[in-house]
């Protein structure tokens, strides 16, 4: 694993809630939070949308662009994964 394999992920649950979590392996993240083995925040509120990524760095990194994502308001999240070039940009500036 590298410095750079840090990914936040963004998963969308029944009634449009946007969660937001950081990882190095998506794929194997969204398929424990499918089968419920995943955040408590998603339990029984499938079905489940995988509906941004973005690479982030090392985990430090990842830990404070998680954080700065969590704390947007609604509308500025549904922005940045409707336009994956936008929030690429925001995950390089929220690293600044």
């Amino acid at each position: 694993m590298t410095s750079a394999d840090w990914i936040l992920y963004v998963v969308r649950a029944r009634g449009g809630t946007l969660y937001a979590g950081i990882t190095t392996d998506v794929g194997r993240r969204f398929a424990e939070h499918e089968s419920g083995r995943g955040a408590k925040a998603l339990r029984g509120r499938g079905p489940l949308e995988l509906v941004a990524r973005a690479q982030v760095g090392d985990r430090s990194a990842a830990l404070r662009v998680e954080l700065r994502f969590k704390r947007l308001p609604k509308a500025r999240k549904e922005e940045l994964v409707a336009a994956p070039p936008e929030l690429e940009a925001w995950v390089g500036g929220a690293l600044e």
